[in-house]
């Protein structure tokens, strides 16, 4: 028998309750891993790289919220990187290069992520393309439309006020992209747990079958989902903008991954129907330690990188083994608690 098996039933029922739920264990493992870089390295926890993680974690986050969505609506979008670059000189080339009034462009950027988003949506759910392939797809279309848009170089120079707005610290040092991304992090939080369309996202991305014979429009949820995803990623993409001045070529590179590692890392479902905003975005945040940590304490780029890929395939292979928890029965009322299949209230 296990050792898991063998042990008293409340304990037995606490330890799995601890590894089904997502947002439970990533919170240990980031206490334990600041202690750990604390304890290397006492400058980890300046304000200096406090708010420089905090920062990185505003772009990626806001990123993030659009993918935990679509997720838990069972799909994912490999494209948000490209997209978000693709938004940023959108925006940048209108402004710089058009004439265009700097809210137009900044439109017109946000338009650009809906329309890739869109594209993405209408290829999977109308013609049951893989979002794998289609939204692959669409990350080398995104890179070459960003290329061709440029020629390969950056675009500048921005109107002075993207600067100003783009590069200023009003909140506790850092930009106006950590205020968008708590708003919109607390709005998507709202929508998942509160809203009855949040709470159908769930029942979709779980059994969309069954959710389309109880009447469900799977499709048009799916297919918001992806338009939801594509637009944060490209307002992202125009924080970053703002941020370097400029339009760059390199903004969203390699995004893709991060993001999805991190919010898998939170506990939210590869195979739809589970996680919440909160685990996401926490599992977003452990990643952002990990990297700042291991570049405090003089480790290489280069493992960095293997770290965080590694922390994917064991992110990974829980959520596999959280899927194939029983059911845990309640050491003071006898009955049958499920499997996890939805964020705790």
């Amino acid at each position: 028998m296990s050792a898991l098996g063998s042990s008293p039933p409340f304990l037995r029922v606490r330890l799995l309750r601890l590894f089904a739920v997502g947002e439970s264990g990533v919170l240990v493992a980031l206490a334990v891993l600041i202690f750990v870089f604390q304890a290397l390295e006492p400058a980890f926890a300046s304000s200096g790289n406090v708010r420089a993680i905090l920062s990185s974690l505003s772009f990626l986050g806001i990123i993030a919220i659009g993918q935990v969505i679509l997720l838990v609506g069972g799909e994912f979008d490999l494209s948000v990187g490209s997209t978000a670059g693709l938004g940023a000189i959108v925006s940048a080339d209108l402004m710089a290069n058009k004439g265009l009034p700097i809210i137009v462009s900044v439109i017109f950027g946000l338009c650009t992520g809906a329309l890739v988003g869109a594209i993405n949506g209408f290829l999977v759910v109308r013609f049951h393309v893989p979002a794998f392939i289609v939204t692959l797809g669409m990350l080398f279309v995104a890179q070459g439309a960003t290329q061709v848009i440029t020629n390969g170089q950056p675009v500048y120079p921005l109107p002075d006020v993207v600067s100003e707005v783009g590069q200023a610290t009003p909140i506790f040092g850092m930009g106006w992209s950590i205020l968008a991304f708590v708003i919109l992090g607390l709005l998507a939080d709202s929508y998942l747990r509160r809203t009855v369309p949040g709470r159908t996202l769930y029942a979709v991305g779980g059994n969309p079958l069954v959710a389309s014979l109880a009447g469900v429009r799977v499709e048009r949820y799916k297919f918001c989902a992806f338009i939801t995803s594509g637009t944060l990623a490209a307002l992202a993409g125009i924080f970053v903008m703002g941020n370097l001045g400029a339009g760059s070529t390199a903004i969203g590179q390699g995004w893709e991954l991060l993001v999805i590692a991190g919010v898998v890392v939170g506990g939210v479902s590869l195979f739809g129907g589970t996680g919440s905003i909160l685990g996401g975005l926490v599992g977003m945040l452990l990643l952002q330690v990990v990297q700042s940590g291991l570049v405090v304490i003089g480790v290489s780029p280069n493992w960095q990188t293997i770290a965080v890929g590694s922390i994917m395939i064991l992110a990974v292979a829980l959520d596999v083994w959280r899927r194939r928890l029983p059911s845990v029965e309640s050491p003071v009322t006898g009955d049958q608690e499920p499997n996890v299949t939805a964020p705790i209230n």
